[in-house]
């Protein structure tokens, strides 16, 4: 029969194209022969000369998966519910070894696969690579290309499905910031993309950033983060789409279609497919007090408004009904928390990972989702020494072994479990499994997770080419059309609150001066202390190609002003060791606040670490980090006399705004954005459109009141030109912007 496929060498791989087929590509050195059936070509991974389905391509995703599923050993499975701590590409400053030394003191090439990536590989079969920084274009597609030969060569021939949390933030503290290398494009961050009110271009979004994922290797998006915003405290708030039900609904629709569609596909699958995992199940929204579950003190979420059926309405109306072909998001992560009393069934407050309600009864069974459950990062680990130790987050689980806690949400209904690259204890846990409910029953349990695990694989495409054309990457990442859009979100993002006597736009040229900022030393995310810092905000280097820059406010023509929502923590180590119980108010307002009226007892408690229940922390003082940007502004204000003060607030919460709004002439949020896409709307370049996302609280006593599980409960401030900061509310040079976006998303 004639040949219907060609073969062309590239570099280090090599490609076969099919007739009215998929393009494949495989190792140059591959041991994985090439079987040709009716005049087309076919991978044969298994090397037995015959082809079986999950290598044959004309079969649909579901068959392949199945059959492939059958055929792998519980080790095998137990390597593809592994998914890998983050990967540094070199790594540098951490993440192994080459040839036992450090990647400084080797000899090594920067895409080069480390010592225990190869071990990962080989020894524990892992397939799912979390990535984190990238040291360029040409290191990650180097590197996939390496890894992909390296897991092709192994066993089955299971490629590798490689990952990332978001990657496009564009300011200066965006996630990645600072270790990420490639040019991709620069977005909004989430709550910058609610500003626009404007889910197509989310979706356009979706389809840039895939499009740029896919070039580096990346098929799977640790996004997006779909809980509602409904606690303004919450640290994680500015990733999310707000507290808009609707709103967050119809952005989720739009991200997770632009990610996964593969156009001109029959069932939306494919090469171009980036595969989401929607964060966080069943919402991580409400956690008491604001107080996060990446540390023991934060691992409670609370219903006080009996409200936890909303939280589910992203993923059932939105990451669960797609507009698009792929009909439901490939897979959905759950949050460190326990989700307090919301287990009636098995009346367990663990972990959401762990809580066979909540994943099996709920999830599975109620609301019918068949795809992925990965666990949040870390969640089988061990716990730190005190509250705020960064550690493992077993929560509800902490006297459990390792292996038990494998096996807890095993039983859950979990099928991956986020940053463990050891398959010893997920091993255990089938043991275990096998002891309870017998070992027909145990395998049936490890095949279901086997399947949705490979099904993902299958759909995007990996089977058949997991491999990257540099110069086709290096056209793609970072190209000027997808900059130039992404520089447009930032642009449609900044918020206008404030423009007394039209202080906006500023005319270029003139004299300006920026101070710098002072922060005191607090919490890390990975709390340590940062210590007392002094800041050169990033807009006083950017501010030079628009203004000349002066050294004393009183030779400026205008002061601007670039400060931050405040900076604060809601448990203190000292407060404990001094005999409270640690905890304090996390705090939205810049100068010291007392929480005279904050809830008490606490809705929840309870630590192996504490010998007490109640976490409330009301009497008690806290502060911001970063106060002295208020005296900032106030400064500004006394020296500036009657010239121009402009403010502009990188939001990441809510602020109360009583204490700075009055002093100064201009105000101006942006969310996670570069500095010049805020200069580009205080000269003018660009006319304001953003529109307030969230609600900006009258003081700290509504949001003591509000409850974390309701959205847009709190009091919202009044400016001293009467206007309101609530859902909505925007400026453009001209006054109030009341265009139809304010019309299509109204407070619930």
């Amino acid at each position: 029969m004639n040949s219907k496929w060609t073969k062309t060498p590239q570099d280090g791989y090599v490609l076969i194209k099919n007739e009215n087929g998929p393009t494949l590509g495989i190792a140059a050195d591959s041991k994985v022969a090439i079987l040709s059936v009716d005049g087309l070509a076919f991978k044969d991974f298994l090397g037995t000369g015959e082809l079986v389905p999950y290598e044959d391509w004309r079969l649909s995703y579901e068959e392949r998966a199945k059959d492939l599923a059958q055929r792998l050993s519980i080790e095998d499975i137990a390597g593809l519910m592994l998914y890998s701590s983050h990967q540094n590409i070199p790594a540098v400053p951490f993440g192994g070894t080459y040839g036992g030394k450090k990647y400084e003191e080797s000899d090594a090439e920067p895409w080069d696969l480390t010592d225990q990536q190869k071990e990962f590989i080989t020894k524990d079969k892992v397939r799912h690579v979390l990535i984190m920084g990238l040291g360029s274009t040409e290191a990650a597609v180097r590197w996939n290309n390496k890894l992909q030969a390296l897991a092709e060569n192994c066993g089955f021939g299971i490629p590798a499905n490689n990952s990332s949390d978001p990657r496009h933030g564009a300011g200066s503290t965006a996630e990645y910031m600072g270790v990420t290398g490639e040019p991709i494009s620069k977005w909004a961050n989430g709550i910058g993309l609610s500003a626009a009110f404007d889910p197509e271009q989310v979706c356009e979004f979706g389809e840039i950033a895939s499009a740029e994922y896919r070039a580096l290797g990346i098929t799977t998006a640790l996004s997006p983060q779909i809980d509602l915003a409904t606690e303004p405290r919450w640290m994680r708030f500015a990733d999310t789409f707000g507290e808009h039900t609707q709103m967050t609904i119809d952005m989720t629709k739009a991200y997770c279609d632009g990610f996964q569609t593969t156009k001109d596909s029959e069932d939306g699958w494919g090469k171009e497919s980036v595969v989401t995992m929607v964060k966080h199940f069943p919402g991580g929204g409400p956690c008491e007090g604001g107080r996060d579950a990446h540390y023991a003190y934060g691992k409670y979420a609370v219903y006080p408004g009996g409200n936890d059926r909303e939280h589910l309405r992203p993923f059932t109306e939105g990451a669960f009904s797609l507009n698009g072909k792929t009909g439901k998001a490939g897979a959905v992560m759950p949050y460190y928390t326990i989700s307090y009393g919301l287990d009636q069934k098995y009346g367990e407050n663990v972990g959401n990972s762990f809580n066979k309600y909540l994943i099996q009864d709920l999830l599975r069974e109620e609301l019918g989702y068949e795809g992925v459950v990965c666990t949040d990062w870390g969640i089988t680990h061990e716990m730190g020494e005190a509250e705020e130790t960064f550690a493992g987050k077993c929560w509800g689980v902490e006297k459990l072994t390792e292996a038990q806690r494998h096996f807890k949400a095993l039983e859950a209904g979990v099928d991956q479990f986020g940053g463990n690259n050891d398959a010893a204890p997920v091993l255990e846990a089938y043991r275990m499994l096998c002891e309870k409910y017998g070992e027909e029953a145990a395998d049936a349990r490890f095949r279901r997770s086997a399947y949705r695990l490979l099904l993902n694989i299958f759909r995007a495409g990996l089977f058949e080419n997991p491999y990257l054309n540099l110069e086709e990457s290096l056209h793609t990442v970072g190209c000027e059309d997808f900059l130039k859009k992404g520089y447009q979100s930032q642009l449609k993002s900044v918020t206008l609150l404030k423009n007394r006597e039209k202080t906006l736009p500023l005319q270029e040229g003139i004299k300006v001066y920026i101070p710098d900022r002072f922060i005191k030393s607090h919490m890390s995310f990975m709390s340590t202390l940062t210590g007392d810092r002094t800041v050169v905000p990033a807009g006083k280097k950017a501010a030079s190609a628009y203004f000349q820059i002066v050294d004393t406010p009183e030779e400026a023509d205008a002061a601007l002003c670039f400060i931050e929502s405040p900076i604060s923590c809601g448990y203190d180590p000292e407060d404990r060791k001094a005999g409270g119980n640690g905890y304090k108010p996390v705090t939205l307002q810049y100068r010291p606040y007392q929480a005279v009226s904050a809830r008490q007892p606490s809705l929840a408690g309870g630590d192996p670490l504490e010998g007490f229940t109640d976490r409330s922390y009301r009497d008690k003082w806290n502060h911001a980090a970063n106060e002295a940007d208020l005296d900032l502004v106030l400064e500004m204000r006394k020296r500036m006399g009657d010239k121009p003060v402009v403010t502009i607030i990188a939001l990441k919460n809510p602020t109360v705004m009583a204490e700075l709004e009055p002093y100064t002439d201009a105000l101006l949020l942006e969310y996670g954005v570069s500095p010049q896409a805020v200069l580009d709307v205080i000269c003018g370049r660009f006319t304001p459109q953003g529109l307030l996302p969230i609600q900006m609280p009258a003081n700290m006593e509504t949001v003591e009141r509000q409850q974390e599980d309701v959205a847009f409960d709190m009091d919202c401030y009044q400016d001293e030109e009467g206007h309101i900061y609530d859902f909505g509310f925007g400026m453009n040079f001209d006054g109030e912007i009341a265009d139809e976006r304010v019309g299509r998303y109204r407070k619930n």
